[in-house]
Order: structure tokens, then C-alpha cells, then sequence
């Protein structure tokens, strides 16, 4: 069953790739099978994350519009925020990329959150793997830019790309350490409005080599994505990236942090919060949080 499905994806059948994702955020039975007979892919995935209202819908857009100009094909992972009524996506970037809707070259699908703390859907990681066994040039995958999203995506994507906007000044000064080290290009967006020079001078200085780990400077590239200015550009230098980013080290490094992730979802699968909620009311009063986790970890693995 599971390989004829797979055959119709690498054959470029976009109703049968939806389905196998639904079957996948639905953890319908058997779908691990499907999974492990995934063939292997080096289809590159773009990451594009940054604060709300950067602009980075817009962008993706002007980046479809790009591709499809150059013959291109591209798959499009929208995590949208979950509705809090039925954890469904709630499909805003679909709305502003409707024009791709019916593009043979493009499937666009939105992902909801479900509630998962960073800005990724849970199942992001084997939807992507499932999504490189379609014969697309390219995947994008944009990210809903709160929490831990901007540090997951680095452990997902080929390609990092930050995007912020020049009023942007105090979050960049006091941008996490981890998101300097974790992007691969930076996008000022919106860059036609005040000051926007001055910020993108300021950022290639924060982002110099002597203050990172960086070898080479990090790309600073200033786009106006509604106009379609500067996409270009951006595609060039994330091309240039991705050339450069065969090397072995930065692969194993991807590899193990994927094999993390599901190693330790697969490890708390069977551990259900309402038994330990059970569990905790049952200790009593001289109740120690720590000693109770160590227990309760022995009884698990007994």
C-alpha cells in the first residue's frame, strides 16, 4: 500500500502527497511504515523565520514568483498559529499566496502549530522527508516567528534566512545569541521606509566575523518584497549557501539533530500527563518533585 503511495509522490502527485501528510499529522496506523521506506532525497529546504509582521509571507511569495519565472519547482510548509478551538491552521499565508494555488509547479499547504511550545508544527520533520521524495527543486518552509521557532528551523533547513524590518533595532540588539549563529542570511524587509540603511549598516557590523564564529560575513540583503525588489538578490546569495553548505560536517549535524528530535518523541509517546497528574495526587503531601520524577522514570522503564 505504502510504496504505491510513495511511487504516485516521486511520480508528482500532489493529492496523494496531501493525503500521506494528513496521515502523517494524523498518526494514522501504519504510517511509520511509510516513513521507513522514505528513499533517500538531497532536495535542499529553504527555512524562513522571523518576528510577526517582517514580512515573511510576502517574501516567500516574491520567491514563488521567482522560481516559477525560472522554471522551477517548489513545495511550500506554512506553520501557521493553531486556531485555539480546533488546532486547525489558520491558513493566513494560503490567503496571501492564493495566486500559486492552481500552479503546477507549486504546493502550498498550511500546517497548524497544535499547540507545540516553539514555532514548528510537531511533525515538521518527517512531513519535510516526506515532502523530498516529490520531485520538487526546491522546499520552503515558513515558521511562525515566536519562541524556540528561529532554533529549530536551523536544525531542519539546508538554508536559514532571518527575516526582520528596520524598526527592528532594539529586538536585534537584543537578539539571542543562538539566532546570530543559526542564520545564514539576514533579509531586512520593507527596506524603502526611514532609517533602513542605517540598520542594515548596523546589523553587517553585529554580524561580524570577529564577533561570531562565522568564517565569512553573514549576508545582510535588503529587499521590498510587495514590490518584488531585491528577491533576486536573495535567491542568488541562498543558492550560493546552499553550494557551499555540501560540506559533510553541517549534514551529520542535521542528521543528528532530526534523529534527536524523534528519538526523544518516540520516547515519551507512551507517557500520558493524566496518569502522572493521577500519579502526583496519589504521592500525598510530602511530595518531592524530584525524587517522584526519578521513580516514576524506574517504574516506566520496568
Amino acid at each position: 500500500m505504502w510504496q504505491q503511495q510513495l511511487d504516485e509522490i516521486k511520480q508528482g502527485n500532489s493529492k496523494t502527497l496531501a493525503r500521506c501528510i494528513s496521515y502523517i499529522e494524523n498518526e494514522v496506523a501504519g504510517y511509520e511504515d511509510m516513513l521507513q521506506q522514505l528513499p533517500p532525497s538531497h532536495t535542499p529546504i529553504i527555512g524562513i523565520t522571523g518576528p510577526p509582521g517582517a514580512g515573511k509571507s510576502t517574501l516567500v511569495d516574491a520567491l514563488i514568483g521567482l522560481l516559477v519565472h525560472e522554471e522551477k519547482s517548489v513545495a511550500v510548509l506554512c506553520v501557521d498559529p493553531s486556531s485555539p478551538f480546533n488546532l486547525g491552521a489558520l491558513l493566513g499565508d494560503r490567503i496571501r499566496m492564493s495566486e500559486w494555488y492552481n500552479n503546477q509547479k507549486v504546493f502550498i499547504r498550511s500546517l497548524a502549530t497544535r499547540g507545540s511550545l516553539g514555532g514548528l508544527h510537531p511533525k515538521i520533520i518527517e512531513i519535510s522527508d516526506l515532502v523530498k521524495t516529490a520531485p520538487f527543486d526546491y522546499i520552503i518552509i515558513e515558521t511562525v516567528g515566536v519562541g524556540q521557532s528561529e532554533i529549530e528551523i536551523a536544525g531542519l533547513a539546508d538554508a536559514t534566512v532571518v527575516v526582520v524590518v528596520p524598526e527592528a533595532g532594539d529586538e536585534v540588539q537584543t537578539m539571542k545569541a543562538g539566532l546570530m549563529e543559526i542564520a545564514d542570511v539576514f533579509v531586512v524587509n520593507k527596506a524603502d521606509r526611514p532609517d533602513a540603511d542605517t540598520f542594515v549598516k548596523n546589523l553587517r557590523l553585529m554580524l561580524a566575523p570577529a564577533f561570531h564564529n562565522h568564517t565569512m560575513p553573514v549576508p545582510v540583503i535588503k529587499t521590498i518584497a510587495l514590490q518584488k525588489k531585491g528577491i533576486e538578490e536573495l535567491m542568488k546569495t541562498i543558492n550560493e549557501i546552499l553550494h557551499h553548505k555540501t560540506e559533510k560536517e553541517k549534514r551529520y549535524w542535521l542528521l543528528a539533530e532530526k534523529a534527536y528530535h524523534l528519538i526523544q518523541k518516540k520516547r515519551m509517546k507512551d507517557i500520558n500527563k493524566e496518569n502522572i497528574k493521577t500519579a502526583v495526587k496519589n504521592a500525598g503531601n510530602e511530595f518531592n518533585l524530584y525524587l517522584f520524577i526519578e521513580n516514576y522514570s524506574k517504574d516506566e522503564n520496568n
